[in-house]
């Protein structure tokens, strides 16, 4: 399925109708605004929704947790890349001048295929849905690049990778062409058993105490898989869990 295709999938929402109407109206304004492209860009947070404003204040508060933590920042299912862009400008704030802050997105950008006996059936998880189209990875790497070479040491390369295909292949060829590793940040978005499972037991040899990993759908009823997955990779010994406070649907998971 292309971008451009009408998608025949249902993106996650709790929003009401009315919430609808005006999140419609927001995307009306943003696209009939006075103000030139440019200025738009400068002033995005004039068409930011709280909802949204609310993923950056969670990832600046993780990325502060695990400053101090050395390694690389992982996303398994990037869709769009938002995640990662927030990440390298993240670490533009935050620490600047570490370059050896390597940031990696894992995706098929083909969207979901199949559901395992441990997913709940649901629209959200139809074929194909999330998918982004193979052509949009060039746009991303393009993306990140741009966003790295306006920050601090932009001269610098190779702080980005993606990873395209099936996590479940992925994921460990990763570690076993990087031994090296170490994970201080791993953000889970990616709902299903399968994936979530191989990638959450491809990156356990490499966590650190006090590295993070955010689970997105841990505690969601149509996505029981990534709680099983989890549960089957990690003992209660091994982390504390508790609850995102700005964002209570996400898990944060640090390794003691």
């Amino acid at each position: 399925m292309s971008v451009e295709q009408e998608r025949t999938f249902q993106i996650e929402t709790t929003a009401s109708d009315d919430q609808q109407m005006y999140r419609q109206r927001l995307v009306q304004m943003f696209e009939k605004s006075p103000l030139p492209l440019g200025e738009r860009l400068f002033n995005i947070g004039m068409y930011t929704r709280s909802s949204i404003l609310v993923k950056f204040l969670v990832m600046s508060d993780i990325y502060l947790r695990v400053r101090d933590i050395p390694g690389q920042f992982l996303e398994f299912g990037t869709w769009w890349g938002q995640n990662l862009i927030l990440l390298e400008n993240l670490r533009a704030i935050h620490e600047p001048f570490n370059k050896q802050r390597v940031i990696v997105g894992f995706d098929t950008f083909d969207g979901y295929t199949e559901l395992s006996d441990k997913d709940k059936p649901s629209e959200v998880w139809g074929e194909n849905s999330y998918s982004t189209g193979l052509s949009y990875v060039d746009y991303l790497r393009e993306l990140l690049e741009i966003h790295e070479g306006s920050n601090v040491l932009g001269q610098i390369r190779g702080c980005h990778r993606l990873i395209v295909g099936d996590v479940e292949k992925t994921a460990p060829k990763y570690f076993v062409d990087h031994p090296q590793t170490i994970v201080a940040f791993a953000y889970f978005d990616m709902g299903l058993y399968k994936p979530t499972k191989a990638a959450l037991s491809a990156i356990k040899p490499h966590l650190v105490s006090g590295s993070v990993v955010l689970l997105d759908e841990l505690t969601w009823s149509e996505s029981p898989g990534e709680a099983v997955a989890f549960k089957e990779v990690f003992s209660r010994d091994e982390v504390r869990v508790e609850k995102c406070a700005l964002y209570p649907s996400k898990t944060i998971v640090t390794i003691r």
